[in-house]
Parts: structure tokens; sequence; C-alpha cells
């Protein structure tokens, strides 16, 4: 809905609105609409309000944003923000522009008693500026119907006069493919399916997810917080095996050992920087030496002890529903038993799964690192902040010390080195902050990934047309970031055939 951006230095985000556009209920999308929006959102604590403080219209399509402290991630944050009718949200938003002239704060009775308000608003209907609308009536458990909106501004560009979206998880929606109701599905299907899927002559998208599983340890478990020992669990995973098994092509070893993806590292770092990261290649000697450093031996039964005597065993949690994750978890328990570890793995729902690891009750476990996002410091925020007492709100999470000291001597705050790395508008500053946490992160490894997702998408050519080639850069978006598929249905790419 906007149609320009543009960063006013030293501490401005102009952003021009589309003129003509109206919602579903015939008015106009103004101005009006992205201040009620982030209003509401400020009301919600949006991340978007540690950078800006104050958001103002320049009449009906030009809105400014100030930042109070500038950041170059502001704009994303920000033009990615699905803007809401002030029709229907304006009411709560005057509120807040209310609380905020009487100097109210988010610890204030009254913000908390809007913020009650707000959570247990339930609007009659739904108003959208898109070109489609859900169809209540079509609204099951298993699925539900978008229906055309012919007033849209892009109305004319969209092909499709209705979508239906399937609900479920892998098992639920293969065999809907497989019979041809679905002609495209985001899901990580295992090898066999997809070897099913091209059987059928079903085309397979492999676009980068830019995220994928990584071994998460609770700290607090000795001697997990030792990095040798993640190091040697690191030297001794042959992770282009585990991603293949896992996932087929699909599966990719990491390579660099960042935190974030393999795919956007040349974007942050030099190709001469890269060279001096440790990409810890299959190495058992290398995981024997390290462990030995730190005292611990290898018993007659060939299972490794620590200095105190205890064997290293441990369990090892995953989603029970993620097929692809628990063929990476039944590998790694393979290759590091073989090398005399004692991993042990139970397969958890993944809500329950999630609240095990946020509330401390774990070892190990497998968890998603990085982040489908261009500035890496979302990633190292998915690696060590959501999972860690940073920001669990259930407990200390892997409990992984944001304060270390590196094997220089250097000591070094992790969690301000990534939260400085986005301050600014400096791109190049931005760089050099990246640069030092990844190789604090290449040295300590807090989490150690495994391989890097590529989707597996089938893309069904029977009832659909207009699918790009492979290399087409539209599929470097991620899939579940700024999916490609939207962006091809919006500007009329795709179309039936």
């Amino acid at each position: 809905m906007a149609t320009k951006s543009e960063i006013v230095p030293p501490d401005k985000l102009v952003i021009t609105l589309r003129e003509g556009a109206k919602w579903s209920d015939g008015k106009p999308f103004t101005a009006k609409d992205v201040i009620a929006t982030f209003n509401v959102g400020r009301l919600f604590n949006w991340p978007v309000f540690n950078y800006v403080d104050k958001i103002e219209a320049k009449g009906d399509y030009v809105v400014e944003f100030h930042m109070a402290k500038p950041s170059s991630v502001v704009e994303r944050q920000v033009l990615r923000e699905r803007i809401r009718p002030a029709a229907t949200y304006g009411a709560l938003a005057e509120k807040v522009e209310a609380l905020l002239s009487q100097g109210k704060t988010t610890d204030s009775e009254e913000w908390k008693a809007l913020l009650k308000e707000a959570t247990e608003f339930r609007p009659e209907g739904l108003i959208v500026s898109g070109p489609y609308n859900i169809d209540p009536a079509s609204i099951t458990e298993a699925q539900l119907t978008l229906v055309k909106v012919p007033t849209a501004w892009c109305a004319d560009k969209v092909q499709f006069d209705k979508i239906v979206i399937y609900n479920g998880e892998t098992p639920t929606v293969t065999p809907l493919v497989l019979a041809g109701d679905v002609d495209y599905a985001t899901h990580g299907f295992p090898p066999a399916t997809e070897k099913a899927f091209i059987e059928q002559g079903i085309r397979i998208i492999r676009a980068p997810i830019y995220t994928g599983p990584a071994l998460f340890f609770n700290n607090d478990v000795y001697p997990l917080n030792k990095k040798e020992v993640r190091q040697a669990m690191a030297y001794v995973i042959k992770r282009d095996e585990n991603g293949t098994v896992s996932l087929g092509d699909s599966g990719r070893g990491v390579r660099y050992m960042l935190g974030f993806s393999d795919n956007l590292a040349p974007l942050w770092i030099s190709e001469a920087d890269l060279k001096t990261f440790n990409t810890y290649d299959y190495n058992p000697a290398k995981a024997e030496e390290l462990l030995t450093s730190i005292g611990c031996k290898k018993g007659a039964d060939g299972i490794w002890v620590d200095d105190k005597g205890n064997p290293l065993a441990f369990e090892l949690l995953v989603p029970a529903e993620y097929a692809d994750w628990s063929a990476a978890a039944e590998n790694v328990a393979l290759q590091l038993n073989n090398f005399g570890f004692k991993i042990t793995v139970r397969g958890i729902q993944f809500q329950q799964e999630a609240t095990e690891v946020r509330s401390g009750r774990f070892q190990i476990a497998i968890r998603s690192w990085g982040a489908a996002n261009p500035h890496v410091y979302f990633a190292y925020v998915n690696d060590l902040f959501v999972d860690n007492y940073v920001q669990s709100t259930e407990g200390k999470g892997m409990n992984f010390p944001m304060k270390q000291k590196l094997a220089d001597g250097t000591e070094v705050d992790l969690q301000q080195l990534i939260v400085d790395s986005v301050a600014g508008l400096d791109e190049a500053a931005q760089k050099e902050k990246i640069l030092t946490v990844a190789k604090v992160f290449n040295e300590l490894l807090p989490v150690v990934p495994l391989w890097e997702r590529y989707g597996n998408n089938p893309a069904r050519e029977t009832r659909v047309t207009g699918w790009p080639p492979e290399g087409d850069p539209r599929y470097l978006n991620a899939v579940y970031g700024d999916n490609f598929v939207i962006m091809m249905i919006l500007d009329g790419t795709l179309k039936p055939k």
C-alpha cells in the first residue's frame, strides 16, 4: 500500500501511500489508517517502538516516522506491517493517543486496562485493502476460502476469483497434494514423499528458507555449559548427511556456522573474513582432543564420561509433528552415539516442546536457528534471545550467559553487541558489529546449526500456470517471509489455466 519509502537522515522515515486505493467498505485508504494501525501497535509494544517515538500524517498520503533511536531495520518493520482500517480500530487508536497525551506508560493501570480491552476486541467483520477477503461461511478446521474483492486497487491484476487455503501439518496436506486438491504447499516433505510428487510429474520449487534445525543446549546441565562439549559435537556431526537424511536435496548442511544463513553471509561479511571462520568440518580426532582437554575420558564401554565421572548422556527433545526435524534428531543421535555420547531422542507435541525449552526443562533440543529476514540481527534474536532468559517469560530457557570471555581473554557482552548491530543508519558500521557477533558465535557455538532448509514445495501445473523457471530471482524471497507465491498472485504472474 506504499508507493515510496525514503529514509531522511538523521532520523526520519517517510512513507508515501498509494492514492486511489479503497477499503472493501468503499472508504479511501489514507494516512489516517496508518496512524491508527501503529497507535494500536504501540499499545501492544510492537518492536518498531524500540526506535520510533512519533508518527505524523503529512496530508492524506504521506506518513512520517520519527526515530528517537535511528535504525535501518525500521523501514522493513514499517513496510511489512499490515495496515488496519481506522473504521475498525480508530476508536482504540484515539484512546491510545489520549493516554500518551496524559503521560501514561505501559505500567499504568489505565494502559493495562486499555490493553485488555484491545485484546478482547472482536470486529464484527473484516474490512480489507487487498484483493481478497475471507468468506466466513467457508471456515472449518480443515480449510477456508478467500474470495475476490472486485473494488480492490489490484483487482484487475489478480487472476483467481477464489483461493482455498488448507490447514494441517505434513501428514494432512500430503494426500491433498497427491489428489490434486492443493496446487502449492510449503510443508517440509520427507524424501519419500517428494519422490512420489516427482513421479506424478509435480514440479518441486527449492527456494531458500534461511532457517533450519539446530541443537540448543541447557547451560544448567553440566557439562553442556562448556564450549568444548558443544564444539566436539559439531565436529562429529556430518551436517550434509543429516540434512540429506532429513529432507533430501532440501536439507543442506551449514557451512560457515555463523548463526545465520549461508546465503546471507556474503552480504554481511567479506570473502576474506569468511575464510577465517571455523567451519567445523567432520573431525572426530579434534572432538576427542577437545573433550580430553576438559578432563573427559572414554570408558571401556565406549561411552565418554566427564571430569566428574558422569557419562555424557543426554536427552534430545524434538517436535514429534515435524517429520524433517524428527529425522534430524534420530540421525544426530546415531552419529553422536557412534562417537561415544549417549543420546536418547524424545518426541513431544511441538507447542509443548517450546514450553519445555523456555521453562528450562530440557537437556538438548532441536529448535529453529536463523531468520527469514535480510538483516541478520533477527537471526541472532532467534538464536540467542527467544529461547534464552533474554526474552523467555516462562523460565531461563537455555540460560546461555550473554556475557562471556573468549579464548583470547576478551570479555564480551553478546546481548549488547546484538542490540548495537542494528543501531544507526550506517550499513558499513553495522557490518563491523555483525562481524564481531559472528566471530563470538563461531567460537562459543551457543547453538549448533545442523542444516539450512530449502523448500521442497510441490507446485502443480494442472490448474495453475505462470510459474517462473528455476533461477528466477523471485525465488530468493523467503517462503515464510516475503512469500514469492503471494507476490506472483498479486502481480498476475500466476493465473488459472
